[in-house]
């Protein structure tokens, strides 16, 4: 039941500040991107 109440409270609140859900959107994007980076710099690789 609270799933359901916090789910209707974020809905409302997107649709309370639209913009809000491009910025949400925008950080999600970037958040995995950074993820990838980091993925990709923690590797080693041998050299010769």
């Amino acid at each position: 039941m609270a799933r359901n109440t916090t789910q209707r409270k974020m809905a409302e609140y997107l649709e309370a500040h639209p913009r809000m859900m491009g910025a949400l959107f925008t950080i999600c994007l970037l958040l995995m991107q950074a993820g990838n980076v980091a993925a990709n710099g923690a590797s080693t690789n041998a050299g010769p």
